[in-house]
């Protein structure tokens, strides 16, 4: 297998035709440039080059390695600036995700805060349900997606806490907890409690739906749903409750669920996350454009 560095020294050589240029170019010197290709030669078993006192030139085998090595170079070459700039340079497209009207109305903002500091960069905002949100961000069909906190996923980076918010209990409207000013933890021992898509990191779910009170009373589970509309139509029908933050109260007023505030629940956070193989240089830049945004607005 070649070295890195004696492609180098080849495909200069065999540019220039002259050992003290292709040294000079590859900052290196003219014996080190001499004994790389005495190497070559050594593992080849033919000469690659002509060498005389005037002039330095290809042979026959020098010039079928010089045809077959410089494409798949000029191609590696451009790979790895590609690579550079993708991880450097804010250009190009980044896919944003959010899931609810409320996660949309705030990465557009963050949005336009974004195309002003960095024009040569588009991003496209897609809406997710729940279901899909971390498949999508697996499975790279989008670089950064808003989603709650906790994560814990070794695969998955985050940014810091955008929003937090006063966490609510949904219920069907005509339960007892909807007369209610507040609830507690506890009092989720004595409902139904339905589950998000398994989809969801085991860090969200645990936080969202967990299985015991803070005091080790069982929680009964209900069945789960793919998206948030689901969720609450399955509240308005009596099948379970669901905590939610308090936002949905504003964008998601409906006859057949109330919301009740929790008295001791810790707040609902959210933030931005990406894999974290995928930390490139549009998603610190996007990031920061929305922890600016909300930063400017407290």
């Amino acid at each position: 297998m070649l070295e890195r560095h004696e492609v180098e020294v080849f495909l200069t050589l065999a540019e220039e035709l002259h050992f003290g240029r292709t040294a000079q170019r590859l900052h290196v010197s003219t014996a080190r440039i001499s004994q790389t290709i005495a190497k070559l030669e050594r593992r080849t078993g033919v000469p690659l080059f002509n060498r005389t006192s005037r002039r330095v030139e290809l042979t026959a085998a020098g010039r079928r390695l010089h045809e077959g090595l410089r494409p798949a170079w000029d191609q590696l070459t451009a790979a790895f600036e590609q690579a550079i700039a993708s991880g450097r340079d804010v250009t190009g497209l980044l896919r944003v995700a959010f899931v609810g009207a409320a996660g949309g109305q705030l990465l557009a903002g963050a949005t336009e805060l974004f195309r002003r500091r960095h024009p040569d960069c588009d991003v496209q905002l897609r809406e997710a349900q729940m279901i899909d949100l971390m498949p999508w961000l697996r499975n790279g069909d989008v670089d950064i997606a808003l989603g709650t906190f906790p994560i814990d996923d070794p695969g998955i980076a985050t940014g810091p806490v955008l929003v937090s918010e006063v966490r609510m209990l949904a219920v069907p409207a005509v339960h007892p907890f909807a007369r209610r000013t507040s609830v507690s933890l506890e009092d989720l021992a004595r409902v139904t409690l339905l589950q998000l898509p398994d989809t969801l990191p085991d860090s969200v779910r645990r936080d969202r739906t967990p299985s015991t009170t803070p005091s080790g009373q069982p929680i009964a589970p209900g069945p789960s749903a793919s998206t948030f509309n689901e969720m609450l139509t399955l509240i308005g029908a009596g099948r379970g409750v669901f905590p939610v933050g308090a936002h949905a109260r504003r964008y998601y007023a409906r006859p057949d669920v109330a919301y009740v505030p929790f008295d001791d629940a810790p707040r609902l956070q959210w933030g931005l996350l990406w894999q974290a193989d995928n930390t490139t240089a549009r998603v610190r830049a996007f990031t920061k454009a929305a922890h600016d945004l909300l930063t400017d607005q407290t």
